[in-house]
């Protein structure tokens, strides 16, 4: 929200009848801005601008021809006496406009020195300038051309602009939405400096017009959430009209371009009051105004020209053949007020801010009102708003305020006056700030402080009941109002007591076991993201995944970032999925990533419970009804691969990511816990059926891992061949003591066994039978090979593992090893009907 120190200053005099003029330094504004509770994001001082910077008119245009873009040669008149040559490359004036001339010796803002030169051919003697050039704003797409009227020629321009202004640049949070305009943070400045304040919306400053009858038809559908709709007609209007300067000025610097005096009058009263409006072409209405629900399908044009699809989601204002507007977000092509307009309706609504929200963080269409509508706008106001424009529009480009008003107040209809409007009362002992801050307030601070932000207070003993004002939708609960008084005081005055810090404990075995994983995942070449919370739309419909399974059952956030992922994820896979797309569509494509965070889990008592006061300790019962209502959120650590798991080069082709390395990754993870898992062959969507395993701590299925579904991978954009694994790190047992190793003194023995087995046979399973039928003297198994073909039958397979014996107490023999690993063979062949090949 940018504001113009100037117009602050005005507002706030307004109300210092008989005191000195308010007129603090810039700096001090701007520290008390933050010591109240503002966000203070620049202050810029216009300019500086140092020489004979003047207003001249243009006396003659002739169109330079020979250039690859427009180039003008202009004589203007400076009030010197003479004309001045001036070469310009904009084409948005006209002989007989008035326009900023900096001539030589000018330096203007970046230290751009002006001086006479030759280009094009032709003298330019100075410049025509723009509003960027004058730090004005941010428009440099054509010169700054003056309303006429606004100076003479050779007139100082510095003064004509207003160049010893200031422009204050806050970041006005969520729950301020009141100071999205010169009315609010006045207002605030009032408080801060104890100052009396006139209320620019107040009838002391906007005299009521009459309210003789309908202006115009409406309806409002239900649960739209509009809370007020005003119309007003203003007919008779100068098409050919231009806004005076010191409107154009004000808006320039809040970083609004001025078009029309119809569109710059409902702008500035937004600026002003904050409440937005819309100007409607009465000619170009059809019938009455609806304001409904959009159908399935249905499109609008809006003012910038761009088709929009609605959702049936968003609210609309729609006459008898078209859509005039999307509530609180734009206005559409269909009654755009144009250079021909002569008779307009003014719209001052009161919109939902949820649904503003939603509907422009969906079509991607931030807008000023948006921005203010989705922070809340202040109801009591719609008819002081329509009023106060339509008084300025008529004295800007004539024409007749017509004296009927429609002003639709809900159904049943909520009364006229500011206190109808207001919030809920709320009880607070007078004393409830002094305790929470440990400071203690002179008497009457607390009723003082929040009757100068608007409310009412009524004083009972030493309970005060105060009603927010109805610009403050922020308020409604004791500690709100304990903020206020304490920010209004200064937060500065308040103790700061640092508790005594406990001694330190060192990592728990949980945040050991997290460390752990993570170095080792990393040191095996993975990468360690951050992933989305939130699941994407639609993620578990491209899996597949049928509708009872539990990954379905998510926690819906009711205000989401992103009104499209709304939903907590139950799973780390599409985090992690998205985020490999995004590095394989960069170029990344050899890509293997890991995450260790939370899921969120709903159970059977997950719910949203009542708000807890927050001026006493919360009571048993209440903690363990918030424990109970939360989701299960335990820990995840999950993995995907693409690409080449090893890489090409001179030594070879390289090796592309298969299933074993998923595998391998899950036994990482189980050396880095200190546990042993067991690997099952298993079908778990989005996992290849064949091609996917169960992994086991005991009986416990803790996690799969495996090669993702080909029809998973194609329907998702990602890489052939794209493998991942998930586990429940909560499911793992913490070892709390680490065994130390026996290291025998006595040499091994090695010795390799193939095993003939039916294709069906889990390799896992054939290894578990060896290592039973070895007994202890067997140190290590690992499979080394797989072989299908021919020589050993159709439907079987010959797996080879590599033994290591070893005995604690004495040297092996080869006998020895040989009758532990005859006996191992004897037990695969009981167990899985393993035959040896030889």
């Amino acid at each position: 929200m940018r504001i113009p120190y100037s117009w602050l200053r005005e507002v706030l005099n307004a109300g210092a009848v008989g005191a000195p003029v308010w007129d603090p330094a810039p700096d001090e504004v701007e520290q008390t801005l933050v010591r109240i509770g503002h966000e203070v994001e620049d202050v810029s001082t216009l300019g500086p601008v140092d020489g004979p910077l003047t207003v001249g008119r243009v006396s003659a245009i002739e169109e330079l021809t020979g250039f690859k873009k427009p180039i003008r040669a202009c004589l203007v008149d400076v009030g010197a006496g003479q004309d001045r040559g001036i070469v310009c490359g904009a084409t948005n004036f006209a002989v007989g406009d008035l326009v900023v001339v900096a001539l030589p010796g000018t330096t203007l803002p970046g230290d751009f020195v002006i001086t006479a030169r030759k280009t094009y051919g032709r003298s330019s003697d100075g410049m025509i300038c723009s509003a960027a050039e004058l730090g004005l704003g941010a428009d440099h797409s054509g010169i700054l051309v003056l309303p006429p009227g606004t100076a003479e020629p050779g007139a100082a321009a510095a003064e004509v602009l207003g160049l010893d202004d200031v422009v204050f640049d806050l970041a006005i949070t969520p729950d301020r939405g009141y100071c999205m305009s010169v009315r609010g943070v006045a207002r605030e400045l009032a408080c801060a400096y104890d100052l009396d304040f006139v209320d620019p919306a107040s009838e002391a400053v906007v005299k009521p017009l009459p309210a003789d009858g309908e202006a115009w038809p409406l309806t409002v559908q239900a649960e739209t959430g509009v809370r007020r709709f005003a119309l007003r007609p203003v007919t008779g209007i100068d098409p050919a009209a231009v806004s005076p300067w010191w409107l154009q000025r004000r808006l320039l610097l809040a970083g609004i371009r001025a078009t029309s005096p119809a569109v710059d009058a409902t702008n500035y009263v937004m600026l002003e009051l904050g409440h937005p409006m819309h100007a409607h072409d009465r000619n170009r209405i059809t019938g009455g105004f609806a304001v409904r629900f959009a159908r399935p399908g249905e499109t609008v044009v809006t003012l910038d020209d761009s088709e929009r699809k609605l959702d049936p989601a968003d609210v609309l204002i729609v006459d008898d053949v078209a859509t005039t507007a999307i509530g609180g977000v734009m206005g559409a092509a269909s009654t755009e007020v144009r250079d021909d307009s002569t008779d307009v309706l003014l719209e001052a609504a009161v919109w939902d801010p949820a649904a503003v929200s939603r509907t422009q963080r969906r079509l991607h269409l931030p807008s000023e009102a948006a921005r203010r509508y989705e922070r809340s706008v202040d109801p009591a106001i719609s008819v002081a708003a329509l009023d106060r424009c339509a008084a300025l529009l008529a004295d800007i480009a004539g024409g007749t305020i017509s004296p009927t008003l429609t002003d639709w107040r809900g159904d049943p209809p909520v009364g006229t006056s500011a206190d109808d409007w207001s919030g809920a009362p709320i009880a607070i002992p007078a004393d409830l700030p002094d305790r929470v801050a440990g400071v203690g307030y002179p008497p009457g601070t607390t009723a003082r402080r929040l009757a100068q932000i608007g409310a009412t207070v009524a004083e009972s003993g030493d309970v005060l009941t105060v009603t927010p004002p109805s610009w403050r939708p922020d308020l409604v609960q004791p500690a709100d109002l304990v903020e206020e008084v304490l920010r209004l005081e200064g937060l500065e005055v308040v103790p700061s007591v640092l508790p005594q810090a406990p001694a330190g404990r060192g990592l728990t075995a949980v945040q050991k076991r997290r460390r752990a994983i993570g170095k080792a995942l990393a040191q095996s070449g993975f990468v360690e993201i951050l992933p989305t919370p939130f699941l994407p739309a639609g993620v578990f419909d491209l899996w597949g995944l049928p509708a009872d399974d539990p990954r379905r059952s998510t926690t819906r956030v009711l205000n989401p970032l992103d009104a499209d992922r709304p939903e907590l994820a139950t799973t780390l896979l599409p985090g992690l999925l998205e985020a490999l797309s995004r590095n394989v569509s960069r170029g990344l494509v050899n890509a293997a990533l890991y995450a260790i965070a939370q899921v969120v889990q709903p159970t059977e008592h997950t719910r949203g419970i009542a708000l807890i006061p927050v001026d006493r300790r919360p009571t048993d019962a209440e903690i363990a009804t918030v424990d109970a209502s939360l989701p299960r959120q335990p820990q995840h650590v999950a993995a995907v691969l693409a690409g080449l798991r090893e890489p090409r080069g001179p030594w070879g082709p390289g090796r592309a990511v298969d299933a074993a390395d998923a595998l391998d990754a899950v036994r990482t993870i189980a050396r880095a816990s200190g546990i042993d898992v067991t690997l099952q062959a298993a079908q778990q969507l989005p996992w290849h059926p064949g091609r996917c395993a169960a992994v086991l701590v005991g009986q416990t299925v803790v996690g799969h891992a495996g090669q993702l579904h080909p029809a998973v991978i194609e329907r998702s954009g990602l890489p052939k061949g794209t493998c991942a694994l998930e586990l429940d790190l909560d499911a793992l047992p913490i070892t709390s003591t680490l065994p130390a190793p026996r290291v025998s003194p006595f040499p091994a023995v090695f010795q390799d066994v193939s095993l003939v087995v039916a294709a069906h046979v889990p390799a896992q399973a054939v290894a578990d039978a060896v290592r039973v039928g070895a007994g202890e003297l067997l140190e290590d198994l690992q499979l080394f090979d797989v072989f299908t073909g021919p020589q050993i039958g159709e439907g079987r397979k010959s797996l080879t593992f590599a033994l290591r014996f070893r005995a604690p107490d004495r040297t092996l023999t080869e006998d020895d090893a040989s009758a532990a690993r005859d006996a191992a063979v004897r037990r695969a062949a009981e167990a899985v009907g393993a035959e040896l090949r030889t």
